[in-house]
């Protein structure tokens, strides 16, 4: 472990552990969430749920509300906002799934004018007509559509229609059934916004922020916060323009009845805008139903008006609302959406893309505190090796030095001479 610039420890994984200890631990990380895979779903939405609300109660705090009381006034408030949602939403889908079950009804069964006939077959009528007009007359589809209108339309159409509603009346049960189980998520995030300050305190105290920058737990709130306020705002608009699209389609006659029933469609819209990349569709395919059984011609008008909203929605709204929200790569979304719905379905689904998030934010928080050991220019991986002493040589015969004779003393005198 070694010390950053700013004081921060800085982990090195040595090499050995990143061979053989993290896949091991991914593995049984792997095992572990998939024997207990509910309880773990549960606990990262309450997490989830719990950072999300940790800034209102955070704030409330500010203004010397102590702690409990604040974690009790956001959730009643939040708990309120959603129980009167989803209940609006239950009663407006019920109700405009019965006005629009009943009126398919009569569209096949109910007959009028002379001679009697359904809507139906008065417009398959008209179509055949417009062929003919158009030099189109090898093209025959009168005699198989009244055919199929009277095997299907006089006596299916009732039965359909009637399970639509079934359907729609059990799906508003099934909601009022998962809010009562969400009373467990509930219950353990207030415990988590509770411990939270404990917490983030630890986890400051291990791992502090560097110098300047934002600490763990306020980025994941940080990341959460814009990812859901990208999505709702993308919710919102694509909504708003299918509604208010098929309202004027319902209001010029272009698509029968589509005014009445724009609330409901731009509702579904919405609400499958949630799911990416599969959501969009998902939400064109009620409208584009409605219109083929009132008018076959009506549904040309439909598929339009969604193909403007979603070629506008991919080069002009996600680019712009969702691309500072996820700073994720594509593949990597679309690997947790399809990780999430192997794992826990639809829900799953829901949650993965708030998940990347918070572990994005997580990564870039530790990514420059934990760093591996590298692999390339490492060398062979020292070891001891015992090496015998060679034998000892003899020694050497000592040589002694030779003395340098002196040259004979010449006294002065001499030498003069």
């Amino acid at each position: 472990m070694t010390l950053m610039p700013g004081g921060a420890p800085k982990i090195e994984i040595p090499r050995w552990i990143q061979l053989v200890g993290l896949p091991l631990l991914l593995v049984l990380g792997w095992v572990v969430a998939g024997a207990v895979r509910h309880v773990v779903f549960i606990f990262i939405v309450a997490a989830l749920v719990a950072l999300l609300l940790n800034p209102l109660v955070r704030g409330l705090g500010r203004v010397w509300i102590p702690r409990g009381i604040a974690v009790a006034i956001v959730y009643l408030s939040f708990a309120a906002l959603v129980a009167m949602a989803i209940l609006a939403l239950a009663t407006v889908v019920v109700n405009q799934t019965r006005s629009a079950s009943t009126r398919v009804d009569s569209y096949f069964t109910k007959e009028h004018g002379q001679p009697p006939q359904t809507h139906a077959e008065s417009d398959l009528d008209r179509l055949q007509l417009w062929l003919d007009r158009h030099h189109l007359k090898r093209i025959q589809i009168r005699r198989q559509g009244h055919d199929f209108l009277n095997n299907f339309g006089t006596k299916d159409a009732q039965k359909y229609t009637s399970k639509a509603i079934n359907w729609a009346e059990g799906a508003a049960i099934s909601v009022f059934q998962l809010l009562f189980s969400g009373v467990l998520i509930v219950v353990i995030s207030i415990y988590m916004l509770l411990d939270m300050p404990r917490l983030a305190s630890a986890i400051d105290r291990r791992f502090p922020p560097r110098p300047g920058s934002a600490p763990l737990l306020p980025r994941i709130e940080a990341a959460l916060a814009g990812y859901v306020k990208g999505q709702a705002l993308l919710s919102l608009i694509i909504g708003t323009s299918a509604g208010l699209g098929l309202w004027v389609l319902g209001a010029v006659g272009l698509v029968p009845g589509a005014d009445r029933y724009a609330l409901l469609f731009g509702t579904w819209v919405a609400l499958m805008e949630l799911i990416p990349y599969l959501g969009p569709w998902l939400g064109a395919v009620p409208p584009l139903v409605y219109a083929l059984v009132v008018h076959p011609l009506s549904a040309v008008w439909v598929a339009i008006l969604f193909l403007v909203i979603h070629q506008v929605e991919g080069h002009v709204v996600v680019p712009n609302v969702m691309g500072s929200a996820l700073r994720l790569h594509p593949l990597l979304v679309i690997f947790g959406l399809l990780a999430g719905g192997e794992v826990y379905g639809l829900p799953g689904v829901f949650v993965a893309l708030p998940l990347l998030a918070a572990i994005r934010a997580m990564w870039e928080f530790f990514s420059d505190r934990i760093a591996l050991e590298p692999w390339t220019g490492a060398g062979p991986v020292p070891v001891e090796v015992e090496i015998e002493p060679p034998p000892a040589a003899a020694a050497p015969t000592p040589v002694a030095p030779v003395e340098r004779a002196e040259p004979p003393h010449v006294p002065p005198a001499a030498a003069k001479r």
